[in-house]
């Protein structure tokens, strides 16, 4: 089936990241989710071809790519950043949005992660500060050839490591195991595929950069 003849709700709880493309367009993926993307689009006069390019982009950047473990360093930090600073400064904003939404609307119902928005709230602004330390530290003195003094900010990046891996335990205790209820709607279910997208993407951060900088590796 066509991507323009499926439903916007279907859509919003498949493609991680599609929630944000939505709000942009202010398209209702929530009460009007059993809209197909077609109709959705034409009721708000949006260009359905820039739409599903942007959708499809979403799609094609979750795919597995080649293995970053032979790259060298300037490839691999310019893939990092590509691929996971920028991802995740696109990400968390709409998860906390969305995360806001469904504390805000059903504060009452089993299962509701209460609670999340905070967290989330705070993962953004310690990812922002790692982020930034890499950016601006640590991949600058990798790229100029200063290995023998980068074990510093490497263990500060460590540390940080450790505490990324204990906010995914929070997260996943506040929504059990980032399992929808039920009864979840639209935009509970599309804020959980999000929250998986980012954990696997925070995990397989790690890894990269972890394994691949053999000089240094950390």
């Amino acid at each position: 089936m066509q991507l323009l003849d499926r439903t916007i709700g279907d859509i919003a709880c498949e493609i991680p990241g599609a929630t944000r493309v939505f709000h942009q367009y202010k398209l209702d993926f929530c009460c009007g989710g059993g809209k197909s993307l077609r109709e959705a689009a034409l009721k708000r006069n949006v260009d359905t071809v820039k739409l599903t390019e942007e959708l499809e982009g979403l799609s094609a950047g979750n795919a597995v790519g080649r293995n970053w473990k032979e790259a060298e360093a300037p490839e691999l930090i310019a893939h990092i950043l590509r691929r996971y600073h920028e991802r995740h400064r696109e990400q968390l904003p709409e998860l906390i949005r969305l995360a806001m939404r469904v504390e805000h609307v059903h504060p009452e119902k089993p299962g509701c992660p209460l609670g999340l928005a905070e967290l989330l709230t705070s993962i953004h602004q310690e990812m922002e500060s790692h982020m930034k330390k890499e950016e601006q530290i640590l991949f600058p003195m990798i790229l100029e050839g200063y290995y023998g003094v980068t074990q510093g900010p490497i263990n500060v990046m460590r540390f940080e490591h450790d505490q990324h891996g204990e906010n995914l335990a929070r997260m996943e205790e506040l929504t059990n195991d980032i399992t929808p209820p039920l009864h979840a709607c639209n935009t509970w279910r599309a804020l959980y595929i999000g929250l998986a997208q980012l954990r696997d993407d925070l995990m397989q951060h790690v890894r990269e950069r972890t394994a691949s900088l053999s000089v240094p590796r950390y």
